[in-house]
């Protein structure tokens, strides 16, 4: 599996703080502990109550930080609309994680330092900073760092004890790992696809309509060049959550029939719209396309990707900017496109002109929204592209160089063995037990919300 992906490089933006959360997750009632006083350096309104879990609370500063750090990892503008659009799941995953931080001491399951700064490295090193850049990353943008290792450690806690469950409580027979094993031998030569996943479980019939509305304002948000991984890892319910939603080399016929169907009907980079599947909704994405391996084998070994260095110089603009402010914006992004004659020269003009928005990074093509993807490879390197009009502003991009990176193909196959097809039976079924697992939390946990 690849490791977490939480902050994207190229993207900044600020959120407020958020709405409500289904009264379904408030089962039951007693009185709560009352509010805490604020520390001297945070305002009393921050510190006021959002929800109680069992004896756990939510802060309103814990509630409006982990909104700016899902702004921001998401490339979700901060908007009203989209405040109230997505605020009560915000507040739903921080009670979820509440509710396995909880499940996990007492079970006795902890995340290691070691396995928390692995984590954070991961972080940098996949999003091109340098040791420590990620938390000057969260301080800049007003995030606190406690939010995201809170975050991580729910996320590496409860792995482990879905993990833990499912070889506890499911029983594979031989059987089933002998067919199981003809199965994977028999398709091995089939197409498959690299497909990742966005889950929104509907728990009960009043949240139909909710999260149908929030998977569409998702993938709108999605298509105008938010990255999927990082909406997957902040919003989707599914264990994948923790890997960008990545399911990985799959064919249609390994999944639910609706989904398998959505799949193969999906071009390469394109994505789906909200499936209705199982528990909730779904949407896909196709990340790569391979025909199958010979020979009976499974795909273990690399082949070569595109990797660009990149800086990226963006000029701000509020949501709501006017015909005059476009207009400037896009005279200073002119401007330094023709001023700009290499990298280092742009990257220098950015940081003096637009610092805030200058960046520079190293980034895999497929990783790129399907619409910036087709502005950016079809440049040469050193060329700076035309002004670019984002969400957060008006931009300019500039390719620096162009390597290969790793990803996983069919180009080395080494045979299946019975330990793989186990691994495939437990990995298909973490997802159901998960979700039972939590739900199983819910109902019998005291959540008191009073945003």
């Amino acid at each position: 599996m690849r490791g977490l992906r939480c902050i994207c490089v190229l993207v900044v933006s600020l959120a407020g703080m958020a709405a409500t959360v289904s009264a379904a997750q408030a089962p039951r009632q007693r009185t709560a502990p009352p509010n805490q006083a604020a520390p001297p350096d945070r305002p009393a309104g921050e510190m006021k109550i959002a929800a109680v879990v069992n004896d756990d609370v939510i802060s309103v500063y814990d509630l409006a930080t982990r909104m700016r750090m899902t702004m921001v990892s998401s490339n979700i503008p901060d908007t009203p609309e989209t405040r109230q659009r997505i605020g009560a799941q915000v507040l739903r995953n921080l009670i979820d994680e509440k509710l396995q931080l909880q499940e996990a001491k007492k079970q006795n399951v902890s995340a290691s330092e070691e396995e928390l700064n692995n984590a954070l490295q991961q972080i940098e090193k996949q999003n091109n900073m340098k040791s420590g850049g990620l938390d000057e990353f969260l301080k800049v943008r007003g995030i606190d760092r406690g939010s995201l290792v809170s975050q991580l450690t729910a996320s590496l806690v409860w792995a482990k004890l879905v993990r833990r469950q499912a070889t506890q409580q499911t029983e594979i027979s031989d059987d089933e790992i002998d067919e199981t094993l003809k199965r994977l031998k028999e398709h091995a030569s089939e197409p498959q696809s690299r497909v990742a996943e966005i889950f929104l479980a509907v728990d009960n019939p009043a949240q139909e309509d909710e999260m149908r509305k929030l998977a569409e304002k998702l993938s709108e948000q999605m298509r105008q060049g938010a990255r999927f991984s990082a909406v997957a890892q902040q919003f989707s319910q599914s264990a994948t959550a923790a890997v960008g939603g990545d399911i990985g080399w799959i064919r249609p016929d390994q999944l639910a029939p609706e989904l398998g169907k959505a799949v193969g009907q999906l071009k390469q980079g394109e994505l789906s719209p909200p499936i209705r599947s199982g528990g909730g909704f779904y949407l896909m994405l196709v990340l790569d396309r391979r025909n199958g391996t010979a020979g009976g084998g499974e795909a273990r070994g690399q082949a070569q990707g595109e990797v660009l260095d990149i800086v990226q110089v963006v000029f701000p603009l509020p949501p709501q900017a006017s015909d005059a402010m476009r207009r400037a914006a896009l005279a200073e992004a002119q401007s330094i496109r023709t001023a700009a004659k290499d990298c280092p020269t742009l990257l220098k003009i950015g940081k003096e002109k637009a610092s805030k928005l200058s960046s520079e990074g190293r980034v895999r093509l497929d990783q790129i929204a399907p619409q910036m993807r087709g502005v950016i490879s079809k440049l040469g390197i050193g060329q700076p592209s035309d002004p670019i009009l984002q969400k957060n502003g008006i931009g300019v991009i500039m390719v620096c160089g162009k390597t290969t990176g790793t990803t996983t193909t069919a180009a080395a196959t080494g045979p299946i063995t019975r330990e793989d097809a186990a691994e495939t039976l437990i990995r298909q079924r973490l997802d159901t037990l998960a979700r039972r697992y939590l739900r199983d939390l819910r109902r019998t946990a005291f959540v008191d919300v009073r945003v």
